[in-house]
């Protein structure tokens, strides 16, 4: 059995305040716009882990937290990870990708080359524990874990937008190469890759909008 403690950390605010707080989150997030150019400013490496402490805060199935990140600012290993990205890269396009689905992302502009990987001063790689480690070596099951790594990606590209930085997120198909150049276990899988930094300067993005409230919500009253 849990041993159960009061709550303190939960803040409550006057409805007025409430209301402005979430208008004012809203529009800071609806600010966050995906880029696929960087500027090669560093970025310190403090603000970094409060991103990632941010994303470990999120919730999770049993509470297993099962989600590992590698912060990644060294020029080699991003060059590596570039080289590996794209050969999966170029094989999606030339072969693996739909004409449906090449379509779909013409508007935004892609193709097999991913500058960014190597530009932008972080590369953030999320892994998603299969399943857990006893201290004895044996396997401990794992519940919900796509969905609380998912969790914890969204707080960690919210934290680091309001941290005052750009992101991307990065998807290669397969992401095996990942857990091979960052010498992760067994147990883990490639779940997602964001690159953060700034933007370079003068930096488009297409000429996109989001869905209204009304498109992707129901209120039942």
């Amino acid at each position: 059995m849990a041993n159960f403690v009061p709550l303190k950390t939960y803040q409550e605010y006057p409805v007025d305040e409430m209301r402005q707080r979430s208008i004012d989150f809203c529009k800071e997030m609806h600010r966050r716009r995906t880029i696929r150019e960087y500027s090669d400013r560093p970025v310190a490496k403090e603000i970094i882990e409060q991103c990632i402490a941010t994303a470990g805060s999120a919730p999770s199935g049993a509470n297993i937290q099962p989600w590992y990140f590698v912060a990644v600012s060294d020029a080699e290993i991003k060059s590596e990870i570039r080289s590996a990205a794209e050969v999966e890269e170029r094989e999606f396009y030339a072969t693996k990708a739909s004409e449906e689905w090449l379509k779909a992302l013409e508007p935004l502009g892609t193709d097999d080359e991913k500058e960014f990987l190597e530009k932008a001063p972080w590369l953030i790689v999320v892994f998603a524990e299969k399943y857990g480690l006893s201290l004895e070596g044996k396997k401990v099951k794992h519940y919900y874990t796509p969905e609380s790594v998912g969790l914890a990606s969204g707080l960690l590209i919210a934290a680091l937008h309001h941290a005052g930085l750009a992101t991307l997120t990065h998807t290669p198909s397969p992401m095996g190469f990942l857990k091979k150049i960052l010498k992760r276990p067994d147990n883990e899988r490639p779940f997602l890759l964001i690159v953060a930094g700034y933007p370079e300067e003068h930096v488009q993005v297409p000429d996109i909008s989001r869905k209204s409230l009304d498109e992707i919500s129901t209120f039942v009253e």
